[in-house]
């Protein structure tokens, strides 16, 4: 189902709110993507990093008319709200969490619906269109999620379900996978910098907005290209899912190579997203969980990593 039409409740992400008339200022100065490109029409991918440009969560910013809303691993809610507090409390920002006011679909094959509510989503990805209750995103493969007050669950989810087949999130997880959208979970915090996971190619890294937390480690990897590690496509025989953050394996090396992302069944298959090691990806000869465990079978992106057009941003 995940190559046709259907709809799926985003229950595995939560909301944190940003609100308050120096949210963008205090934002800007804590994410790695470009506030100023964002508007009613517009939203994009980002991350928040450490100083050292580790990602503390990564997330799908959409602007409010008071602030900001960023939806994120539902884990990554309470921490990235406590700490962003300490911050927060020298500027005009109030910091909430919202996923229980909110209500989040995603839908594949799903645009004469949207229409339908009034929706008119653009083709092109991170674009933003809403009704002033209703707010729909396009991703990068043309899948799109539509968002929506929490008293409007269940009339939407009858709506969906009139026209659309309801499918389970794992068919959204993999279609995810197939996009080359990697982002942190719980597991992952602190374990990757942004071009590991290749947000820079998605638009999440900006290079031109000047300071932000992580930015001097973040613009370095860029602009000197040493990284050794990024995101790879795999797909592993198997009934059961790797956890997030398990360990990969290589003969090239007597530790650990990568570590998975995401991952989603299909058929009697697994497809996964996991940052390895240049080296081992060049070898092909990669495991899951240790040495001698099962095989894994590199697969394409379906994007290119360009990084002078990445810099543009």
């Amino acid at each position: 189902m995940a190559d046709s039409a259907y709809f799926t409740r985003l229950d595995h992400e939560g909301l944190l709110a940003v609100r308050g008339a120096d949210a963008a200022k205090f934002l800007q100065g804590q994410v790695t993507c470009n506030l100023n490109y964002l508007n009613a029409s517009q939203s994009s991918l980002g991350a928040r990093c450490t100083p050292k440009g580790r990602m503390l969560s990564s997330f799908r910013i959409v602007p409010q008319e008071d602030g900001y809303l960023l939806a994120m691993a539902r884990e990554l809610i309470e921490p990235q709200q406590a700490d962003l507090q300490k911050y927060a409390v020298f500027s005009k920002s109030k910091l909430s969490d919202e996923s229980s006011a909110w209500v989040r679909f995603g839908l594949a094959g799903g645009d004469a619906v949207l229409s339908e509510l009034g929706l008119q989503l653009s083709d092109a990805s991170d674009s933003l269109a809403n009704t002033g209750t209703l707010l729909a995103v396009r991703l990068s493969d043309g899948r799109a999620e539509l968002w929506a007050p929490a008293a409007d669950a269940e009339r939407l989810h009858s709506r969906l379900a009139a026209q659309l087949p309801q499918a389970p999130l794992n068919d959204w997880l993999l279609a995810q996978v197939r996009a080359g959208v990697g982002q942190v979970f719980g597991a992952t915090r602190e374990l990757f910098i942004p071009q590991m996971i290749n947000l820079q190619a998605l638009g999440g890294v900006s290079f031109k907005k000047g300071c932000y937390t992580g930015q001097e480690i973040i613009a370095r990897m860029q602009y000197l290209g040493k990284l050794k590690r990024r995101l790879q496509r795999l797909r592993l025989v198997a009934a059961e899912l790797p956890a997030v953050g398990v360990e990969l394996f290589s003969p090239v090396h007597g530790s650990s190579v990568g570590e998975v992302v995401l991952a989603a069944q299909t058929g009697d298959a697994v497809e996964l997203l996991a940052v390895l090691q240049e080296d081992a990806q060049h070898d092909g000869r990669i495991h899951l969980g240790s040495s001698d465990g099962p095989t894994l079978t590199l697969l394409d992106l379906p994007y290119q990593l360009d990084a002078d057009q990445e810099i543009q941003r």
